[in-house]
């Protein structure tokens, strides 16, 4: 058996095992955070609060916005998606210190 299959084979099933955590994380990031906004929704009447205090209230965004941001990390992750740290800054990082060794190198001739 070709070895090139294998890996293509192995890389193909990491790549499915990736995109399958990502949408268990997204569908347990919605079911979640929609339970606690029901919880805060329905514990209203308890605290004296209207209808619309617990939904524009900080922690129910505070848990929305810091996950949200730890699921866009991890679907960057998935989706190789990385605007900072793509292929072309590694090409030019690379080409920084492959410069930066030839005139050390260069120093000592």
């Amino acid at each position: 058996m070709d070895t090139r299959k294998i890996d293509k084979s192995a890389k193909a099933k990491k790549k499915v095992e990736a995109l399958k955590g990502f949408y268990i994380h997204l569908t347990l990031y919605f079911l979640i955070n929609t339970m606690l906004l029901v919880v805060k929704i329905i514990g209203t009447p308890y605290y004296g609060e209207n209808f619309m205090g617990p939904i524009w209230h900080f922690s129910t965004f505070a848990t929305w916005l810091i996950w949200g941001l730890g699921l866009a990390f991890h679907a960057s992750k998935v989706f190789g998606w990385n605007p900072f740290f793509n292929k072309e800054w590694e090409k030019r990082q690379i080409n920084k210190y492959m410069e930066k060794n030839k005139k050390e190198s260069e120093k000592y001739k």
